[in-house]
């Protein structure tokens, strides 16, 4: 027990440690990427902090194993480097039941696993989903972020404002805008046209379904750059068409989906869904029987010595799954074999480096006990 334990604090530790700089770089890349659409005009600002929580379920699934495989591996190569392994193996501890303790931390991190999977990344991909989705139905005011000039319609319309209000209801007025409109195509028989107003705010006609920037106190020029030919208007009010909310597909992809939903599916990629959710769970002890002999290493290779090998084993088993997942979900692959025959191949593999050990591996009901 004593020993389990301290092998317990060392893993977890290190587990913890790498699960945390994986995830602040994944979130890093992420956080940019949407900071971008949102400069861009394509994502309101105030959703990307709820876009971040909602995804993170989701990137626990690919980095949890990933730094429980990279722990074990600098937890007990550690060990080997500082011979604390060779006293153990000396005073009769043996392989086997290194590997039961380690795969007793493994249920610990399965029974984690199995909330993200089954319960948490569905929900919170379904809650993104509903996010992004309803940022399309927002109007070009809702978008524009103050003190920045952001491109709308595919380039025909620019728009900048100094400053936001936003009312308690949550209804949002610019202030201080300035409007570039292009005619499409660059039509030489109609000018560019440049809008000043004082405030801005959305507005949509229910009854024809159109959606407008009502503009107030506007001064409006009409003329090329360059050319003396210019029109000048003022106008109380004036309104902008925009383009119409667009129309969703109520099918929801297979990934938001509960797993009790899934459970009681015939659909082909609901099966295929379901299946890596649970190859999510039979990853954790599949890799913990890969990580535990690949830790061996002499104390002359140092701890960081089968990081790389370990790296790409793990690249190459998600990819597997993925692929088989894919292949499943196109009706390529049937689900008999599914996701099945990848872990099984790894599981082959496993074995085959716990016999390929200095001492080889007997499982002996003794040794365990």
């Amino acid at each position: 027990m004593i020993v389990f334990r301290y092998m317990s604090n060392q893993i977890l530790q290190t587990a913890s440690v790498v699960t945390s700089v994986l995830l602040f770089v994944v979130l890093t890349g992420r956080f940019v990427q949407y900071l971008a659409e949102a400069v861009a005009g394509e994502k309101a600002p105030d959703i990307l902090l709820f876009l971040m929580l909602y995804r993170v379920p989701e990137f626990l699934l690919v980095i949890v194993p990933l730094a429980f495989f990279l722990a074990i591996i600098l937890a007990l190569g550690r060990m080997h480097g500082d011979n604390e392994m060779a006293v153990l193996m000396s005073a009769g501890y043996s392989q086997a039941r290194l590997l039961m303790n380690v795969m007793g931390i493994a249920a610990f991190i399965t029974s984690l696993m199995a909330v993200l999977a089954l319960y948490l990344s569905p929900l919170g991909l379904l809650k993104s989903e509903q996010i992004i989705m309803s940022q399309d139905e927002l109007t070009e005011v809702d978008l524009i972020v103050a003190g920045q000039f952001q491109t709308f319609g595919g380039g025909e319309r620019v728009t900048y404002a100094e400053g936001i209000l936003s009312s308690s209801e949550g209804n949002r007025e610019l202030l201080n805008v300035f409007v570039a409109l292009t005619p499409p195509g660059q039509n030489d028989e109609e000018p560019p046209r440049i809008i000043l107003a004082d405030i801005a705010r959305p507005e949509v006609n229910e009854a024809i379904g159109a959606r407008f920037m009502r503009l107030e106190n506007v001064l409006q020029y009409d003329g090329t750059p360059g050319l003396g030919e210019f029109r000048v208007g003022q106008f109380d009010a004036q309104a902008i068409l925009l383009p119409p909310a667009p129309e969703f597909d109520e099918v929801l992809e297979e990934s938001t989906l509960s797993t009790w939903s899934l459970l009681y599916s015939d659909d082909i990629a609901h099966q295929a869904e379901l299946q890596w959710r649970f190859s999510v769970l039979l990853l954790i002890p599949v890799i913990t029987l890969i990580a535990v002999p690949m830790s061996r290493i002499n104390p002359r290779q140092g701890r960081f010595a089968k990081l790389f090998p370990a790296v790409l084993v793990y690249i190459g088993y998600f990819i597997a799954l993925e692929f088989s997942r894919d292949r499943m979900a196109d009706g390529d692959l049937s689900p008999v074999f599914g996701l099945w025959w990848v872990h099984l191949l790894f599981i082959v593999a496993g074995i085959l480096l716990l016999r390929a050990g200095p001492e080889g591996f007997r499982f002996r009901l003794r040794q365990i006990a």
